[in-house]
């Protein structure tokens, strides 16, 4: 779109350089940024090629040379110490888990950037996501599924709201990943056969409670009880922070039969166990509710709705009980419903909203 500015957040990958690319050909005034997040430079982690470290940023850098495009490097160090890094431990510390590339598109990637984009005149952001932005019938900005199931990345947008989208381009998501390495090579970027990245990006090791006994310190949980759902005493556990709802392996229990996660208890230090069929439940519920593609819940609705991103999604009826509050009853049980995750709602393809699981309910009870 001639005449129309751009601000192509640009991680080093594939993915974004394509996209700063595609936008550059629609006839877009583009504009290539990286953001800086790490808050110690020195820190191994930026080194090794992680979203956004110290390779990422010389990665963009000759993608935008090839591009002849502009590149700068935008600080948001504090936004996403507090917002990203912060909040990762404090949720694994009250026996949640978390989704930190969530909270990093919600209040770094957007909020952060969008602002500092329109301070320098861009009319857009744009990302490497694999998702479309559309129009509802009712007028509402929502996120639409890419054309590639494999790669879409819809449930970790979830929470953007109608400004940011209003102001938001995704090229990325009309196009499959096959096709967007072959454009990368015909344009003869230099990242076109560079590997996804696939980890948290500040925790490259994927030891999350090593990384937050560090962040922590004395605040780490210590030692507790693996108890049944009645209180037995089946052993000794690590710390509530090497757990997850619905975890088989590195339990170390010997009882006989498989055994899983079924629930973390901060308030007791106690890790409940249970069976295969304790880990399926057919009710939670969330809050922190985005009314993304719907805006608001009237009366109860039955959509799609996917737990993590992993998840293919399971029919269910959605009812607003309370302020910002919403309960989700499936048809079906599914599986390791976990505190701290999200919880998305689609139809039709197109993301209606979703929030935060609070508090799961088990199949029968």
């Amino acid at each position: 779109m001639a005449g129309k500015k751009v601000v192509v957040g640009m991680s080093g990958g594939v993915d974004s350089s394509v996209a700063a690319c595609l936008l550059k050909e629609q006839g877009y005034d583009v504009v290539g940024a990286t953001m800086q997040i790490w808050p110690d430079e020195g820190e191994t982690a930026a080194e090794n090629g992680g979203c956004c470290g110290l390779s990422a940023v010389e990665d963009a850098r000759r993608v935008a040379e090839a591009l002849d495009i502009p590149h700068y490097v935008m600080n948001f160090r504090r936004e996403f110490k507090c917002r990203v890094m912060d909040y990762f431990v404090e949720e694994y510390l009250a026996g949640r888990t978390p989704n930190p590339c969530i909270a990093c598109n919600r209040y770094v990637k957007w909020e952060s950037m969008l602002r500092r984009s329109m301070e320098i005149g861009a009319d857009y952001i744009a990302t490497g996501h694999y998702a479309r932005i559309m129009r509802t019938a009712e007028g509402r900005y929502a996120v639409r599924t890419s054309v590639t199931a494999r790669k879409d990345q819809t449930y970790a947008l979830y929470s953007l709201t109608q400004e940011q989208l209003a102001h938001t381009l995704m090229p990325v998501g009309e196009y499959t990943k096959e096709e967007i390495r072959k454009i990368a090579e015909q344009a003869g970027l230099p990242v076109a056969h560079k590997p996804d990245s696939q980890e948290i990006c500040f925790i490259p090791d994927h030891d999350y409670a090593a990384y937050i006994g560090r962040a922590a310190g004395e605040r780490v949980p210590p030692e507790g009880n693996f108890v049944t759902e009645n209180g037995e005493v089946l052993g000794r556990h690590r710390g509530i922070t090497h757990y997850t709802i619905g975890q088989r392996r590195g339990l170390n229990l010997a009882l006989g039969h498989p055994v899983f996660v079924t629930q973390i208890r901060p308030e007791t230090n106690e890790v409940v166990i249970g069976g295969a069929e304790d880990v399926f439940g057919d009710t939670l519920v969330c809050d922190h509710i985005n009314y993304m593609g719907m805006g608001g819940l009237p009366a109860p609705r039955e959509v799609t709705a996917k737990i993590r991103y992993s998840h293919a999604g399971e029919r269910c009826t959605i009812e607003r009980i309370a302020e910002d509050v919403i309960r989700c009853t499936f048809h079906r049980p599914v599986r390791a419903i976990t505190p701290g995750q999200a919880v998305v709602f689609y139809e039709d393809g197109c993301v209606l909203g979703g929030g935060i699981i609070r508090r799961p309910i088990q199949s029968g009870r």
